[in-house]
């Protein structure tokens, strides 16, 4: 069975994530946008992921895979630096990274991506 949770950006066509099984399905996230800094941006993406998945029980430490969309490929170290404040030693997903043009020009980066949380006995 799918469980697709509200939208997370304005855009009814577009759930922030889809849970099929244990698998957790992650729209992209963005934000902080007032700001031409790529760190605040990916705290801002994080803090958005975060929320999403503790709507269905999840946490950061659950994701499997990221995928990391920038604007601009100079900015992947500063971007890179933010993942350990999200995640422990050890601790960090899959990743890939893109380059690629946003809808919003503001946009420095966005993170989509595949969570893994077990259902628990009697949910």
């Amino acid at each position: 069975m799918l469980k697709k949770m509200p939208t997370h950006c304005g855009d009814e066509t577009c759930a922030s994530c889809v849970v099929a099984g244990d698998f957790i399905f992650l729209a992209h996230h963005a934000g902080g946008f007032e700001k031409q800094d790529i760190k605040h941006q990916m705290r801002a993406a994080f803090e958005s992921v975060k929320r999403t998945l503790a709507s269905v029980g999840a946490a950061p430490g659950d994701m499997a895979q990221i995928h990391l969309y920038l604007k601009d490929l100079g900015d992947f170290d500063g971007a890179r630096e933010v993942f350990y404040e999200y995640f422990g030693e050890g601790q960090f997903p899959a990743r890939m990274t893109s380059q690629t043009n946003f809808l919003d020009d503001a946009c420095l980066c966005m993170i989509d991506g595949v969570a893994y949380k077990p259902a628990m006995k009697g949910e």
